[in-house]
C-alpha cells in the first residue's frame, strides 16, 4: 500500500476544502483492501453540524459505501491527529490503524485547541464545566433490561 499517497490525499482534501470555504483545514480518508473507499473534510461551518470533522465525515460515508456500521478491515489517514470526538468515532468504527500528519499541538497552534476537552473527559463529572446529572435513571434502567432480554439484538 501506498501510505504516502493515501496521506496526500487527506492533505490535498485539507487543502482544497479550506480554500473552497467548506471548513477548516482536516482531511481524511478510508482505505479498504489498498483503494480509497470514502474521502471526508472538515464541514463544520458548511453544515452547521459541529461533529462534521473529517474524520467523522469519511466514517459516515465509508460505512455507508461498505454497508456496515464497522470498518475493522479499514484504515484511517488523516491530515491531523485525531480530537477526542474523532477518536471516539474511530474506536466505534473498528477502524484497524490511524495514520496521521499534523499533531494535535500543532492544531492548537493554529487556533484548534482541543486540550479542553481531554482536560474534561480526565474528571469526575461533578468537576466538569457543563454541568452533568443524573435524572429517570429507574425509568432508562427498564429500557436497558428490556433490550438485555431481546432475542434479535445485534451487539456492536
Amino acid at each position: 500500500m501506498d501510505h504516502a499517497a493515501f496521506m496526500r490525499r487527506a492533505i490535498d482534501l485539507s487543502y482544497e476544502k479550506m480554500i473552497a470555504g467548506i471548513g477548516g483545514p482536516f482531511g481524511a480518508v478510508i482505505v479498504h483492501d489498498g483503494c480509497v473507499v470514502a474521502e471526508g473534510w472538515n464541514r463544520v461551518w458548511s453544515a452547521m453540524d459541529p461533529t462534521a470533522h473529517a474524520e467523522v465525515v469519511a466514517i459516515r460515508r465509508a460505512c455507508r459505501i461498505l454497508e456496515t456500521y464497522q470498518l475493522a478491515d479499514c484504515s484511517i489517514y488523516t491530515s491531523c491527529e485525531p480530537c477526542p470526538m474523532c477518536l471516539g468515532a474511530i474506536y466505534w468504527a473498528r477502524l484497524q490503524v490511524i495514520y496521521y500528519a499534523n499533531t494535535r499541538d500543532d492544531a492548537a497552534a493554529i487556533g484548534f485547541d482541543d486540550s479542553f476537552v481531554y482536560d474534561e473527559l480526565a474528571l469526575p463529572l461533578n468537576q466538569r464545566r457543563i454541568p452533568t446529572r443524573r435524572l429517570l435513571g429507574n425509568e432508562a434502567m427498564a429500557v436497558f433490561r428490556v433490550w438485555q432480554e431481546k432475542a434479535d439484538k445485534k451487539l456492536y
